[in-house]
């Protein structure tokens, strides 16, 4: 006999202003739709202090070593995989440092496999590769996902720092959650289904801790993507742009530079900023943790100020404008100067 289980959560509410959706015509449909999403990022806004907590743990895991896991069944863990995938091309991440595990594997991300979701050992051998010192993440709207709650148990069993995102307050898996995420967006426009507002407030939480990660480990410039990968033609005159942008030089001498460092965006950026040789730009970053911020202030703090990389709380302006060394574009402009919210040791990686 098939068994079956009532959910109680928010996400399976019926919603009392779209009762008579059914009959509404396409406009209505889709202004119900609309006003029922402008509530999701407010719904987002709460949580944001524990989920700084969780990114600056997640930033000092991966420093030492540690990997961050994903997981989560149908929309949560599809979501999951998007969200490990663009990693790599928009911040050169390492592959594996994000790893997203979704019930039932790839077979399961274009048509739905039976039962996978209701499987906790399917859930606890997935997190099978999780070590001592990871952050493991699990994602499900009801709250209550058996494959969610094996991974986790598994996780904390593994010594790992864990995290549910939620859209249930009363989520029976925040037991296993050193960090609990709730984004309370009520009942849907459609009774449970959690793809509307409860995805979106998923996707509006990875967006957010991925990129706050890849920020504090130094992988952008200002708010400029200085480790993207350049992999088709729109990218290539991305970068070229962001080293203009970075830092006023030419087309010319931004194109001459990236050709020096072998298309490498950060050692080029560098080059430009402390009007140094690509070499020496790449030893400076290999000495810095790879961080453009810090690099900098190392080259331009004197010796008698110089703290160590991850200790900088300055660093030097980002309007400097050194005179170019040898072999290094001449004639490049002042770089714009930073907001006041800007700092050179923003995001350093040590």
């Amino acid at each position: 006999m098939v068994s079956d289980v009532r959910v109680s959560a928010p996400t399976e509410e019926r919603h009392p202003g779209t009762v008579g959706i059914d009959s509404a015509s396409t406009l209505e449909v889709l202004t119900l739709m609309n006003e029922a999403d402008r509530t999701v990022a407010d719904a987002v806004a709460e949580m944001l202090p524990e989920l700084a907590v969780l990114v600056d743990h997640a930033v000092a895991a991966i420093r030492a070593g540690g990997h961050v896991h994903y997981f989560g069944a149908g929309t949560s863990g599809r979501l999951a995989v998007l969200d490990a995938a663009e990693l790599l091309p928009t911040f050169n991440a390492p592959e594996g440092l994000f790893v997203a595990h979704h019930a039932g594997g790839p077979t399961a991300l274009l048509r739905a496999v039976e039962n996978v979701e209701d499987d906790s050992d399917l859930g606890s051998a997935d997190a099978g590769v999780v070590s001592e010192g990871d952050v493991v993440i699990g994602l499900t709207a009801s709250g209550r996902t058996p494959y969610v709650k094996g991974a986790l148990m598994c996780a904390r069993e593994m010594g790992a720092r864990t995290a549910l995102v939620t859209a249930n307050p009363g989520s029976e898996l925040a037991a296993y959650a050193d960090h609990l995420l709730v984004a309370d967006t009520g009942p849907e426009v459609l009774t449970g289904s959690t793809r509307l507002k409860a995805g979106t407030a998923q996707k509006l939480v990875l967006n957010a801790f991925s990129t706050a990660v890849m920020i504090r480990l130094g992988r952008t410039w200002s708010n400029l993507m200085v480790d993207v990968v350049a992999t088709n033609a729109k990218l290539r005159g991305r970068v070229v742009r962001i080293l203009q942008e970075a830092t006023g030089a030419s087309d010319e001498d931004a194109r001459l530079v990236l050709e020096a460092a072998g298309g490498r965006l950060k050692p080029a950026l560098l080059s430009l900023l402390a009007g140094i040789r690509v070499d020496d730009a790449l030893d400076a970053l290999a000495a810095n943790g790879d961080s453009v911020a810090a690099a900098l202030a190392a080259l331009t703090t004197p010796p008698a100020s110089r703290t160590a990389p991850h200790g900088a709380s300055g660093g030097a302006p980002r309007s400097a404008s050194p005179s170019p060394a040898p072999g290094a574009p001449h004639g490049t402009p002042s770089t714009p100067r930073p907001t006041s919210s800007q700092s050179a040791s923003t995001g350093e990686l040590s």
